[in-house]
């Protein structure tokens, strides 16, 4: 038997994908989770489900990748933005100039797109904010937060035409799309579920390989100066809830925002619910020898990968830590301005 999320079964699905009229488009990436899928709708309005990052080597596949589907970037009608991260809507600006497309994200998601250079910069200010209140040295904070300033440049701004609400239907030629916003890997992930076939565009809510990490982000609509790191989104449970959400829908198969599509999308949620629990019980047992620091677990689970990628590192252990204290297995105090967790 094939295990669940693994890619046995994509090619297959691929071809019965293409031949309903949803086309794959990978296009490279310059981060570490490499290709970004786009989906190309057939039908009226011509519509392209994320992008890629801004970047000329993603343009340029984009654009073979139309031209070899008999499409050219010009006849683009519609984008859509499955959520916030930049190697998902990087060439939007680009697109748009070209085709006068129009742009649909979720309603929540306008204000954020339309300033996304100011929006990211205090996405960077409520990241260091928690970083410094978690254990992260000042050194190490300020060293990724220039990292991250630099990728900046692979997303850009965008005017949404079309803000989707929750629940509410997109329709492409003869084929309706149910919208559905899912929070936990972004504030924003938003799926689109083709009701008549059970096929879902998953963006990053449901990956094959990795488990999409639920990047504590700042709340959307709340300036870094009001979003406090004290009290900081839940983003693990968030997400957790969001799969729970997705876990009881009837899916055919999943096409999703990295990797190959896949079937059994229950057997995958349950899989990764038993990874956080496991990894829950783990940072855990950590913490038997006395109190720790997020970014303190964070080097004793990962080592010198908790240093290089501090930020998502971070998050794991805040959302596992969260659980805990749910729990009633852990409770956090503060001192000296740095958040420790003790074993309860």
């Amino acid at each position: 038997m094939t295990p669940a999320g693994t890619t046995a079964e994509g090619p297959e699905l691929l071809r019965a994908a293409a031949a309903s009229g949803i086309h794959r488009i990978s296009v490279p990436t310059p981060f570490a989770v490499g290709r970004v899928n786009c989906y190309l709708l057939e039908g009226s309005p011509l519509t392209l489900v994320d992008t890629g990052p801004n970047s000329g080597k993603s343009l340029d596949e984009l654009e073979r990748a139309l031209n070899a589907l008999g499409h050219a970037v010009e006849e683009l009608e519609l984008i859509v933005i499955t959520h916030q991260h930049i190697d998902h809507l990087g060439l939007t600006e680009v697109l748009v100039r070209r085709s006068q497309a129009e742009v649909a994200a979720l309603d929540l998601l306008v204000g954020y797109l339309q300033r996304f250079g100011a929006e990211v910069s205090q996405d960077d200010a409520f990241s260091m904010a928690i970083m410094r209140r978690h254990g992260v040295p000042d050194d190490l904070s300020i060293a990724l937060s220039t990292v991250g300033a630099a990728f900046r440049a692979f997303g850009c701004s965008a005017q949404v035409t079309r803000p989707l609400r929750d629940s509410e239907q997109l329709v492409v030629g003869e084929r309706s799309f149910t919208v559905l916003h899912r929070p936990g890997h972004s504030p924003s992930d938003t799926l689109l579920h083709e009701t008549a076939t059970d096929v879902l565009i998953g963006g990053d809510h449901l990956l094959p390989h990795i488990s999409s990490n639920p990047l504590i982000s700042r709340p959307l609509g709340v300036a870094s100066d009001a979003a406090s790191a004290a009290e900081r989104p839940h983003a693990l449970q968030t997400y957790i809830a969001s799969m729970g959400r997705t876990r009881e829908m009837a899916l055919s198969y999943v096409l999703p925002g990295h990797g190959d599509p896949f079937c059994d999308h229950v057997a995958l949620i349950d899989d990764r619910l038993g990874m956080h629990e496991r990894r829950a019980a783990k940072l855990h047992g950590l913490l038997a020898d006395g109190p720790l620091s997020a970014f303190e677990l964070a080097q004793r689970m990962w080592g010198n990968v908790a240093v290089t990628q501090a930020y998502l590192t971070l998050c794991e252990v805040l959302g596992h830590m969260d659980l805990l204290v749910a729990d009633g297995r852990v409770i956090e105090t503060e001192g000296s301005g740095v958040v420790r967790f003790q074993a309860h």
